[in-house]
């Protein structure tokens, strides 16, 4: 595990400076130097999407057969793009942030036949038909069982988080209805984590996260809707009443994520193809690390009410339930692989337990009361997890 904690140091110490770029540093360095159309690691085969400013978003091969790819994506000096998305139909099938100009990361996924779409929101050319031909093999014995139970127990734990959040978020809007300002703040507090654990989930349903979860500048002034509109006018303007109007949307939206979450556990129970995949599980686990690394651990998903260590531990914690449902298969895909991440994963949480607060709203210290050091610790801790788990999505993928 050398190499692992030599990279996983050298992105850390990125980390300080400027957590989006520690990010895609992470993910870049378990990339690896696949050629396009060769073979990966593992013996998935190799993809690479390049985009430059010039000319948008190119893939090559854009045509693969059916089994493990690895997406392995290039921004040259696109400022305008900082993500990929992988599309099957209207859901997103792999997806890597953080891509600044001069980064790369990578995904992988295990693919059926079928046609999908290469998106990369903002670039002068955003959409490419990528296409799969067969059907993908799959898994045998005891890999193919472990993983389609950790596809169910994924299930369930995001069926229970949706429930949660639909429960916190009417007791929100039943605390705005009492115009008590302090009860608001506290039942907004309340219902974040709920959210935070299963966002990968909700950002695979296109516009649904950014419905329930964008920050001011994320999506057009007419367009900002939802918990940080009401974390504004709670924390910021002081207002119960400013809030209240953004509640019915929000309200909406999580009934629809729980109803779109309750079709997958469907397809999952009936094993259709329509409900989570393990490659899915294991990219969602990194995803949520990555989401920690752009705005918790730079103070900028909470910026008004900061508690931000709040929603750090809920990533953190969905991430670890995701990698945990996997860790069975992945001990007969991989033994060595697993243990250094879970080690990894208790020490991050220590790290976490250390700046728990009882009196402090949410039950952290607010981040604003965190020195730099202490950032620097949680970040050095975060990518200390992140760069193993990385590798986690090429190792399911190509576990058929």
């Amino acid at each position: 595990m050398t190499d692992i904690a030599s990279s996983s140091s050298a992105a850390a110490s990125a980390a300080a400076a400027s957590p989006a770029a520690a990010a895609s540093a992470a993910a870049g360095s378990a990339a690896g130097g696949s050629a396009a159309g060769g073979s990966a690691a593992g013996g998935a085969t190799a993809v690479t999407v390049t985009i430059t400013a010039a000319d948008g978003c190119t893939v090559e091969p854009n045509t693969v057969p059916a089994g493990p790819v690895t997406f392995t994506i290039s921004n040259v000096d696109a400022t305008a793009v900082s993500e990929v998305h992988l599309m099957g139909g209207d859901r997103i099938r792999g997806e890597r942030e953080n891509l600044a100009p001069g980064f790369d990361g990578n995904f992988s996924v295990t693919l059926d036949g079928g046609s999908y779409q290469v998106l990369c929101p903002g670039a002068a050319t955003e959409t490419q038909p990528f296409t799969v031909t067969g059907k993908a093999a799959q898994a045998s014995g005891d890999v193919n069982d472990l993983l389609a139970k950790a596809t169910s127990d994924y299930s369930e734990y995001v069926s229970t988080q949706a429930d949660y959040l639909v429960g916190a978020t009417a007791e929100l809007a039943t605390a705005l209805k009492s115009g008590d300002l302090k009860k608001s703040q506290q039942a907004y507090a309340k219902a974040r984590p709920f959210y935070e654990r299963i966002e990968p989930v909700a950002e695979s349903f296109g516009d649904l996260d950014p419905d329930i979860d964008a920050r001011d500048g994320d999506v057009p002034a007419a367009q900002w809707k939802g918990f940080h509109q009401i974390e504004k006018a709670l924390f910021v303007d002081k207002s119960v009443a400013k809030a209240e109007p953004f509640m019915a949307d929000l309200t909406s939206n999580v009934a629809k994520l729980k109803s779109l979450t309750a079709e997958l556990a469907k397809g999952t129970e009936a094993g259709d193809g329509k409900g989570y995949q393990p490659d899915e599980v294991a990219n969602g686990a990194s995803s949520l690390l990555e989401e920690v690394q752009k705005s918790k651990i730079s103070g900028e998903e909470e910026r008004y009410s900061h508690i931000d260590l709040l929603d750090f531990a809920a990533n953190v914690e969905g991430s670890q339930q995701a990698f945990a449902a996997l860790t069975p298969a992945l001990d007969k895909i991989d033994p060595q692989l697993a243990p250094p991440i879970s080690a990894r994963f208790a020490a991050l949480n220590t790290l976490l337990e250390s700046h728990r607060d009882a009196a402090a709203l949410g039950g952290y210290a607010l981040y604003t009361d965190l020195s730099k050091a202490e950032v620097k610790a949680l970040a050095d801790a975060l990518l200390a997890v992140q760069e193993p788990l990385s590798q986690v999505s090429a190792k399911v993928a190509s576990a058929g």
